[in-house]
């Protein structure tokens, strides 16, 4: 199979999936947020940080399935518009937020100028994309983002992918992949993000998990405002 081939692939099977599931995956994370008052510290840390910064543009939420983090980050007051793959998750958004853009594409490639978000978030998204594809992934992010935008990033950490077969009793399969936060921070570096905070918190078993919560905040550079040196004869 050809590389071409295999990305194809690969986002035809997390589509098919989440549009099977999308209602009742929906209704079965409604208010999963409540129980969580370290994630929504995190993302209230999050909007805080890109409206103190003052930046033009608004704030993506990559993969946003049902828009849930959307619509809480519409009310901390960000501009903010929902990006996924699956048409089925976008519709279940489009109903719950009729007051919110939500968009269909792939976080691979985004249909966005350079620089155009100030911030934007990966909220257990980036997790259904291969080892492979991170590097590609993770500099369209920094693309995306004008001088000084902020970007989030959630996943579970460990090691062993989690495989889901049949959820809800739908005939479909997909692997959740568990990544190391040293490894995310290595690869956010290397996209020419500063990672600025870094946090893992052990798996709450009263909510069903079974690994750790990882949360990276990484801000792309802001453009120099020094003026540039000259040289003189």
């Amino acid at each position: 199979m050809t590389d071409a081939a295999e990305a194809t692939d690969f986002l035809h099977t997390t589509r098919a999936f989440y549009d099977a599931i999308a209602e009742d995956y929906a209704e079965h994370f409604r208010g999963d947020l409540k129980p969580r008052p370290l994630e929504r510290a995190v993302l209230t840390a999050f909007a805080e940080l890109v409206a103190g910064d003052g930046l033009d543009g608004e704030v993506a939420d990559l993969g946003c399935g049902p828009g849930r983090v959307t619509a809480l980050l519409d009310r901390l007051g960000l501009p903010v518009f929902g990006v996924d793959l699956s048409a089925s998750m976008l519709a279940v958004a489009r109903q719950e937020n009729p007051h919110l853009r939500f968009e269909q594409g792939s976080i691979l490639e985004l249909d966005l100028a350079d620089g155009a978000l100030a911030g934007a978030l990966s909220w257990y998204s980036s997790i259904h994309t291969p080892e492979e594809r991170l590097p590609d992934l993770f500099a369209e992010f920094h693309r995306i983002l004008a001088p000084g935008g902020r970007l989030l990033v959630a996943f579970q950490a460990g090691d062993a992918p989690l495989r889901l077969e049949r959820p809800f009793g739908h005939p479909v399969t997909l692997d959740f992949q568990r990544r190391r936060p040293e490894r995310i921070e290595e690869l956010l570096t290397a996209a020419g993000f500063t990672v600025q905070a870094r946090l893992v918190r052990e798996p709450d078993e009263t909510l069903g998990e079974s690994a750790p919560q990882a949360f990276l905040t990484a801000r792309k550079p802001p453009a120099s405002s020094e003026p540039a040196a000259t040289a003189t004869s």
